[in-house]
């Protein structure tokens, strides 16, 4: 059986199998990306910048079609998934309003008489390899900022995505690239590791799991190729003070809930000062109680199935297992099938499991902080690294506890805020490497010295 299909998470349905690539025809898939490569790096950026912004287009003019087929994949309630859709087409045109910028020479100032430039430029072939968390806007920051400084793109997408994965071919091919720029490969596991040995594969990107970001690093290393990780996070979100704790409270929902609680950068830990803890447990309970679940299609749904039967199995044991060692469980923690009711977990210490997990869905643990000291250890008590949340009164400590929180972002007084201009990226054992922003663009590019007399 293919190992690529779309089951309806709502319904445990299965849709539409698609058939794995078979080997000669994914060396021929490389072949063509390589040939491609010499083509498309040989595009001026502006002519570049014009098929780029066509994608961005193409995304805009299909999003019915698009949200439709991620709702189908993987549960997000439709206006969730058309935003998605519209994030993604608003990355890929900032890539290509900015291609003079990514693409021009940076003047060094030098010791003696000539000049001095760092030029960028292409390196190749690059495979990405996508999870089924946002089947639109994670191929958009992967390949946008990659064609247009001028690589060709590979593309492994989720197994559960398959469907996607062909509108997004279709989109990039008939926004005008090259024959080959853009492949969507319905690879095998040991496939993507054949395509990263492949001498005329440059780099490989993967958003995913530890355990799939850490597979793909040593075997990138192996072959000495450049690796981009973004892989998972337990963000903290802390409460020093506030002056509408109802408001901080929807936040904290929002935070929690966005995507069906499948978001790599979705507040999971919430922290919160003794003198607001009560109120804020309480509060955050009733409204986590009160989130609408239901069809993902529906317009009235705000809490959708988690991806598939499988992730709703490994949440619940996860809640259960918490529950087991001496967590207090405050609201939630049922399963319907894929469906797992909002659920928030109260007296949990750092020996239990749940301390030091990430809880991938709409679960989340609330902590007792003594003050200010003792938040941002907890905050830091993590094997991950990769967004944070501040809610404070107080400028000075906003800035300060921003400074010691161990993390690749802190987002002070909001949530959900990304946006195309703004880096995303992690430590520790969140990645390694920064995508949108000006910096996605110089992840897989020759930054190359040109010194002259």
């Amino acid at each position: 059986m293919s190992e690529y299909a779309v089951v309806n998470p709502a319904t445990g349905e299965t849709l539409a199998t698609y058939p794995t690539i078979a080997d000669a025809d994914l060396d021929a898939a490389v072949a063509r990306a390589h040939d491609a490569a010499h083509i498309w790096r040989a595009t001026a950026p502006s002519d570049r910048a014009v098929v780029v912004r066509r994608i961005a287009d193409l995304h805009r003019e299909r999003r019915d079609d698009l949200a439709a087929i991620i709702v189908r994949e993987m549960g997000k309630p439709l206006a969730a998934a058309e935003g998605e859709v519209d994030f993604a087409a608003d990355i890929i045109d900032y890539y290509a309003e900015n291609i003079e910028r990514i693409t021009g020479d940076t003047p060094i100032d030098i010791v003696g008489e000539g000049t001095a430039v760092i030029r960028r430029a292409p390196i190749g072939v690059l495979l990405g390899i996508m999870p089924w968390n946002f089947p639109a806007y994670q191929v958009a920051r992967f390949a946008a900022p990659n064609l247009a400084v001028g690589n060709t793109i590979l593309l492994k997408h989720a197994p559960q995505c398959p469907e996607s994965a062909a509108a997004l071919e279709a989109i990039y091919a008939d926004a005008g690239l090259p024959e080959g720029a853009y492949v969507n490969l319905y690879a095998t596991n040991e496939q993507a590791a054949t395509v990263i040995a492949d001498p005329r594969v440059q780099g490989v990107s993967v958003t995913g799991s530890e355990r799939a970001g850490s597979a793909v690093a040593e075997l990138a290393g192996r072959h000495l190729k450049k690796v981009a990780l973004e892989l998972g996070g337990s963000d903290p979100f802390i409460v020093l003070s506030t002056d509408d704790l109802d408001a901080t409270v929807a936040a904290a929902v929002d935070a929690r809930i966005d995507n069906n609680g499948q978001a790599c950068n979705g507040a999971k830990r919430f922290i919160v000062v003794d003198g607001l803890y009560d109120a804020f447990v309480e509060k955050f309970t009733a409204a986590m109680a009160a989130t609408v679940m239901g069809d993902p299609f529906d317009e009235e749904t705000v809490l959708g199935p988690l991806s598939s039967l499988a992730a709703a199995e490994r949440l619940q044991e996860q809640i259960d297992r918490a529950v087991a060692q001496g967590a207090t469980l405050t609201t939630g923690g049922t399963r319907d099938g894929a469906y797992i009711t909002p659920t928030v977990l109260t007296g949990v210490t750092s020996d239990m499991d749940v301390y030091g997990e990430e809880l991938f869905g709409p679960a989340g643990v609330v902590h007792r902080a003594v003050d200010e000291d003792d938040a941002v250890r907890i905050a830091n008590d993590t094997a991950f690294g990769l967004g944070s949340y501040v809610f404070t009164t107080d400028p000075a400590q906003a800035q300060r506890v921003a400074d010691r929180i161990e993390a690749g972002m802190v987002y002070v007084n909001l949530v959900l805020a990304d946006s195309p201009e703004l880096p995303f990226g992690g430590v520790k054992r969140s990645g390694t490497s920064r995508e949108l922003g000006l910096l996605a663009a110089d992840e897989f590019v020759n930054k190359k010295l040109i010194r002259i007399a």
